[in-house]
């Protein structure tokens, strides 16, 4: 499988991720089977994991840190800190406090004393910025971490913590992981372009749309919004939604067009994300060892310009049909009707 370098770190990533969200309670709840799973990735080529101490409350981690064990030193690993473990409302967020106890509980069940890749999987608008970088240039001196990076920054907030870093001395962030597809192409806008401006290696998430590219969800098929995602995440999957209507119109033409180039519709969604010159490698999530071997095909596929060009007439660059899709609420400054409307008194 080819390399990638993860912008400017001097780290080389493969052109595909396995992602491990799906392995744990929430998921495939057999730890052998995942465990197999992992390492059938790392026998095709696959050199880069990435989990998160919020996936099934830190037994995603436990898991990884088993299938790794003999082939750390093979494996760039990247993990996160932010969402809530527990009632405690100070084990979660971005502050010092909870990301300096993070670590240790991540280092402990990956079994390792590094990781490759500590990323903030939110922003946390009740923590200084560099509250934040402080505690993780800590880290990194402190060789528990090599290089830091965010998930689901807003572009400003990229710009935000690179010039912090430069004011202050911290180390800066140096990769973002964003959601991108076929359906979520929002990131195009200005996400992207700033991270290529930084130098900053870049590695998506969700390249299914959470299976819909899949061709699993159609147009003239009902959907159960009883069992799986569409339980989990009825307001992305809900076709009586008028923006999920219009992505289950744009699958259709996505499939029709994967027939008619001769491949399979998961090889053109993650043909698609990797052709963008700001990806450094998709995330992956498989749940069984059949959905591996059917992400396994895509990873060498390059879309030729006209195959992009006739995407591009289907899904015009910069497109979100579904806000939900890019994995961030309605910021503060849009959910809170305070924060636009002055109060009359």
């Amino acid at each position: 499988m080819r390399l990638n370098p993860l912008g400017r770190t001097g780290i080389k990533v493969s052109r595909l991720c396995i992602g491990t969200m799906m392995f744990g309670r929430d998921g495939n709840r057999d730890h052998d089977d995942a465990i197999a799973i992992i390492r059938a990735a790392l026998d095709a080529g696959i050199t880069t994991v990435d989990t998160a101490d919020a996936y099934s409350a830190g037994e995603t981690e436990t898991i990884v840190g088993k299938a790794l064990h003999g082939r750390r030193d093979d494996v760039v690993l990247a993990t996160k800190v932010h969402f809530p473990l527990g009632d405690d409302p100070n084990r979660g967020g971005n502050s010092r406090r909870w990301i300096t106890r993070a670590i240790e509980d991540s280092l402990r069940r990956l079994r390792t004393d590094h990781v490759d890749l500590y990323q903030v999987h939110r922003p946390d608008p009740a923590t200084d910025i560099d509250e934040t970088l402080g505690a993780l240039s800590d880290l990194v001196r402190a060789g528990k971490v090599r290089a830091i990076g965010t998930s689901t920054f807003a572009a400003e907030e990229i710009v935000e913590a690179q010039w912090v870093a430069e004011a202050r001395g911290r180390e800066r962030f140096r990769s973002e992981q964003p959601a991108y597809s076929l359906l979520a192409r929002g990131v195009e806008e200005s996400v992207l372009p700033t991270c290529a401006r930084y130098g900053m290696g870049v590695l998506t998430w969700g390249p299914l749309a959470g299976g819909l590219l899949t061709g699993r969800y159609r147009r003239d098929r009902p959907i159960d919004l009883t069992a799986g995602r569409p339980n989990r995440y009825p307001h992305r999957f809900d076709p009586a939604i008028a923006a999920n209507a219009r992505k289950l119109d744009a699958v259709e033409s996505l499939l029709a067009l994967a027939a008619e180039t001769g491949i399979s519709p998961v090889q053109l969604a993650i043909g698609f994300v990797l052709a963008h010159p700001a990806v450094s490698t998709a995330i992956i999530g498989p749940r069984t060892a059949s959905h591996l071997d059917t992400l396994l095909a895509a990873a060498d596929l390059d879309l030729s310009a006209e195959v992009l060009d006739r995407i591009d007439e289907i899904v015009p660059p910069g497109t979100t049909f579904n806000r939900l899709d890019a994995g961030s609420p309605l910021p503060p400054s849009l959910a809170d009707p305070a924060s636009r409307r002055r109060t009359l008194r």
